[in-house]
């Protein structure tokens, strides 16, 4: 269905049909209801693009400045093309009457940038930007058949199924279309099509024809896209008796495979590979390293300038500590990569969780291409149910000092080549997009894509700008309840208060979820809402809670220091000095590392029991205050949205009561304690909440 046709049907069916026609009209509902995300239509100024525009995209490039031009009415602009040592190929210059780069899609880019600059009242003079990462990639976990794994937002925007499914239609190259620009307009030059635990079909001829569709529409944005594949293709899908990475036959297979694919797609970008992680077939499968899986690959695909990311989430119910794993298997293997391989690392040791540690794996492998993977779906911090803007999240990850070069290696330095001499740099985000008519889910889920794509353009950006970045795109005074909103009252009134909130978020839902270091403990269900004690005794103990937090009489917490786990000791000095005690350790990472007693004194002077009580109710009092910021600012924002978030915060509310009540009255049946006076008393029973599945009406 065509996208407009689709929205008008909503808002018919929303608002009802004369409504719609007389106070809305299609373009204001397509500013309203989220589908233009951060780059909505502003009435723009005449403006006169000066030079050659002969290419596809530099004429591109023209029609977004003119179509956007917020400066001086019939003004003239140049686009500059011309070698300049300063600029990386994708990086440019601007001043306020040109753009110049190396090359097209620097220009495109530099486009975007100074058009985000007008709307957000930024200088422009003498701006040199170039990006931290080379590759910038987000990970779609779209499966064949149409369905998302950890998608909050509808259904996959690339595939609905095989057969007369896999047809390519109109409305298909346009919603493509709408997905590149987005992208483009924050950098993001790369997308992998489907889902890391991939079915071998994604490699079929007939999945390839519709993936070369997709590259059509994505190429004229300097998108260019990748695949997930399953190590096994060979025997499931070539009838090979083996995926034996050492096999000539299997090598013979996927090197004629490869050629298939860029026959088909010449600007392919290369393959995405989850490996002997969670059932997923790998090279371990045939007594084979992860690096002979990688490098067999990544000769198949060299003569063809692709790429290998292979994934390092690996784990085993072997290991008593699941956090050390990916370190335990991928540092032997530093140096024995192939150069057009980087190893994809999760920012922090065990999976997304609201608060990690960086993973030790960051600056680690000094002789190997690594790149961050960050997760952009809200898969552990509420989904799209909840309101939770995840930069600071990443801006701490990225920002951490692994002092693997000495003081100032940060996990940013330590990946984008600043620090070790890498082929390629890369950084990817698992991506919140589906066929939801806002894309993520909800309004507020798109400023973690947008916030993806800022910081892997510049990752020393502050989540401070990119909150003000993208709500003075998202949101304007235009679209306000109320008539006469001035600009400086919409700052006032709206602007600054909603920034403090969302940056706010993320700390919030650590404290009502997972305070003080605790992480996974979470509901049986899809990862969401509590569950600490879930631990039926046919599941693997990793797969349970109370393998986290291993709350008992005495205390709670998963020791890794050099007493327990050691996990520790895979930090370098000083940074494991200061873990190692408990005394020196951060507070906000005490249960990550150690098992605290109830009745540990806290720098503050509380015991920990009171602490962690006093975190839970600081959470959900945080949710609280955005129920309270959000009605305040109904008069600046338009009605739609308002209702939109107001009903989703009053959700965010409920279930983090239910957080807090949950792992408060758990944890106190082996504290022994009283819940502090100060803490607002709970108001669910334990016994209910055993029984409650939190995503089941």
């Amino acid at each position: 269905m065509n996208t407009i046709f689709r929205d008008f049907l909503h808002a018919v069916s929303k608002y009802g049909l004369v409504l719609f026609i007389f106070l809305l009209g299609v373009q204001n509902l397509m500013a309203v209801n989220g589908s233009d995300l951060w780059l909505s239509n502003h009435t723009s100024k005449r403006i006169t693009v000066l030079g050659t525009l002969k290419t596809a995209m530099l004429q591109l490039a023209a029609k977004e400045l003119s179509n956007g031009w917020q400066g001086r009415e019939n003004a003239s602009f140049k686009f500059v093309i011309k070698k300049d040592n300063s600029l990386k190929p994708d990086g440019f210059k601007l001043d306020s009457t040109s753009i110049q780069s190396n090359s097209e899609l620097g220009i495109l880019y530099g486009v975007y940038d100074f058009l985000r600059r007008q709307q957000t009242n930024e200088p422009i003079q003498n701006i040199v930007s170039n990006p931290s990462y080379e590759l910038r990639i987000l990970n779609h976990w779209d499966n064949p058949d149409g369905s998302v794994e950890r998608g909050y937002a509808g259904r996959s925007i690339f595939w609905r199924g095989g057969g007369t499914q896999l047809s390519v239609t109109e409305d298909d190259r346009l919603l493509w279309q709408k997905y590149a620009r987005a992208n483009a307009s924050i950098g993001i030059n790369g997308s992998v099509l489907n889902n890391v635990n991939a079915n071998p079909q994604a490699l079929s001829a007939e999945f390839l024809q519709r993936t070369c569709a997709i590259a059509k529409e994505l190429r004229p944005y300097g998108i260019k896209v990748y695949l997930s594949i399953n190590f096994s293709s060979p025997a499931a899908l070539g009838m090979l008796k083996t995926s034996d990475p050492l096999n000539p036959e299997v090598i013979g297979w996927w090197k004629s495979k490869v050629k298939e694919v860029y026959q088909l797609i010449p600007d392919f970008g290369g393959f995405l590979v989850k490996a002997n992680s969670e059932g997923l077939p790998g090279p371990q499968d045939f007594g084979r390293t992860h690096a002979d899986g990688a490098n067999m690959l990544a000769d198949a695909l060299k003569p063809f300038g692709g790429i290998v990311m292979w994934r390092a989430f690996v784990y085993s119910p072997s290991d008593k500590d699941r956090a050390k794993q990916a370190y335990n298997e991928f540092m032997p293997l530093d140096g024995m990569f192939r150069d057009n391989v980087i190893v994809q690392v999760k920012n922090g040791p065990i999976d997304f969780q609201p608060r990690e540690p960086f993973s030790p794996l960051f600056g680690a492998l000094k002789k190997t291409s690594v790149m961050p993977e960050l997760q952009i779906t809200q898969e552990y911090l509420g989904h799209s149910l909840q309101l939770v803007f995840l930069a600071p999240m990443w801006e701490e990850c990225l920002q951490s000092d692994t002092y693997q070069a000495g003081s100032g290696s940060t996990v940013a330095k330590c990946t984008d080549g600043s620090l070790f001499n890498q082929k390629h740099t890369a950084i990817a985000g698992v991506a919140n997009t589906g066929l939801d008519t806002d894309w993520c889910g909800n309004t507020f889920a798109q400023s973690n894509w947008y916030a993806f794509g800022r910081l892997a353009w510049d990752n020393n950006l502050k989540s401070e700008q990119i909150a003000m970045e993208w709500l003075q795109q998202t949101f304007n005074p235009d679209q306000a309840t109320s008539k006469n909103i001035t600009a400086k009252s919409w700052q006032k009134s709206f602007l600054t208060p909603v920034c403090q909130m969302i940056l706010q978020s993320r700390e919030t839902a650590v404290n009502y979820s997972m305070p003080l270091g605790l992480h996974h403990i979470f509901s049986a269900y899809e990862h969401y809402g509590p569950g600490p004690w879930y631990a039926p005794t046919r599941v693997r103990k990793d797969w349970t809670p109370p393998y986290y937090h291993q709350a008992d009489s005495l205390g709670i917490g998963f020791d890794r220091s050099s007493k327990g786990s050691d996990a520790v000791s895979q930090y370098q000095e000083p940074l494991r000095s200061k873990l190692e005690p408990v005394e020196t350790c951060p507070e906000n990472l005490l249960l990550w590392f150690h098992h605290i007693p109830w009745n540990y004194r806290m720098k503050n002077g509380q015991i920990f029991w009171d602490e962690l009580c006093r975190k839970y109710d600081e959470g959900v009092n945080g949710v609280r205050g955005f129920q309270k910021t959000w009605d305040q600012v109904q008069p600046y924002v338009d009605s739609e949205r308002f209702q939109e978030v107001q009903s989703m915060l009053r959700r965010h509310t409920r279930d983090a009561q239910i957080w807090k009540d949950g792992c408060i009255l758990y944890f106190q049946q082996f504290s022994n304690l009283p819940i502090p006076n100060d803490v607002e008393r709970p108001i669910y029973d334990l016994n209910v909440l055993l029984k409650k599945n939190m995503l089941i009406p």
